[in-house]
Order: C-alpha cells, then structure tokens, then sequence
C-alpha cells in the first residue's frame, strides 16, 4: 500500500508541476490553480467511497453548485457579509438536496470538495470586481475543473486495497459478534 501511495503522490506532484508550466504555455490560465485543483481532483480520486464514476460527478455538480452560488451573488445579493453568508447557505442546501435527490449515489463530501474548489479559485477575483463575473468566472472553473480532472485521473487508478481490508476483517453490521470467554488467568 506503501508503493501505491507514494507513486500515486508523485504521479499527482508531476502532473501539478505539468500544469503550471504546459497550462501557461497554451494559454490555459492552469497554473494559478495547479496545486488546489489538482489537490482537491486528487483527494476525489483517492477515497475509495461510491464508484469513481459518482464521485467524478459530484465534483463537477458541487462546482456548478458554486459557480451558480456566485450568479446568485452577483445578480441578486450584496457583495458584503451578509451576502456571503446567504450565498454559502443555498450552495449548502443545494449540495445536501442533490445527494438527497440521488439517493447518496453521489457523496455530499464530493460535491462540498467541488464547490470549495471553485471557491478557492475564484472568491478573490469575484471581491476585487464582481461586475466581471460572466467573463472571468467561466474562466476560473474551467480551470479548476481541467486541474482537479488531471488529478482525480492521476489517483483515481489506485484499487481499493485498504477499504477491501477494513471490510473483509470487519464483521456484518446485522450480526452479533461472537463473545469470547475469558478466564481467570487472562484477567491477570
């Protein structure tokens, strides 16, 4: 398990390095958010909980969540606390119904990770001029979204060793576990 993770980490620490330095190169604006997408796509591809397939998705809906989360900020809300706190309540609320509405297919934990990725990316630029928001947002997710898939892919291959372990040792949940007697000479 050792192995895995340390090739894993230094696949996803080649793939950061990569993005910041092809990213420029194409014009891709990647390299502002290398490490925090490529992080956050990273930890989305290693925990081994749901199909990568559900994870992947809730990334992408909670990134979408907050994408609409600062519409709604720049449409309706003030750009002050209060409007910060409103805006943070509904993307909330929205990721909880999602899973809610999908039967916890898609992790809530997926969809917080997305929605903070584009968060970390973009709350400062909306602050410093929200007027900008339909031409720099766009750019902003796009992204986060291209380094958090590179990263997601860069781990996301590992298999779920450690998980199968836990499960395979752990008894049924709707069954008693079997007590062990104990004699006098264990007590001493």
């Amino acid at each position: 398990m050792q192995r895995s993770t340390l090739l894993g980490g230094a696949l996803l620490a080649v793939v950061a390095g990569l993005l910041c330095l092809i990213g420029e190169s194409l014009g891709l604006r990647t390299e502002h958010v290398a490490l925090v997408g490529g992080a956050l796509g990273g930890v989305a591809g290693l925990v081994q909980d749901r199909t990568p397939g559900w994870r992947a998705i809730g990334f992408a809906a909670g990134l979408a969540v907050a994408w609409i989360g600062f519409a709604i900020r720049a449409l309706y809300l003030p750009d002050s606390t209060p409007g910060r706190a409103v805006a943070a309540v509904v993307v909330v609320i929205v990721c909880v119904a999602i899973t809610a509405a999908a039967g916890s297919r898609i992790p809530l934990w997926s969809l917080l990770l997305g929605a903070a990725a584009m968060v970390a990316v973009y709350e400062e630029n909306y602050t410093a001029d929200s007027p900008a928001f339909l031409s720099e947002s766009p750019t902003a997710a796009t992204a986060v979204l291209l380094a958090a898939a590179i990263g997601f892919l860069a781990t996301s291959w590992q298999t779920p060793q450690q998980t199968a372990a836990k499960h395979s040792s752990a008894a049924p949940e709707d069954q008693p576990v079997e007590e062990i007697p104990v004699t006098e000479g264990d007590r001493a």
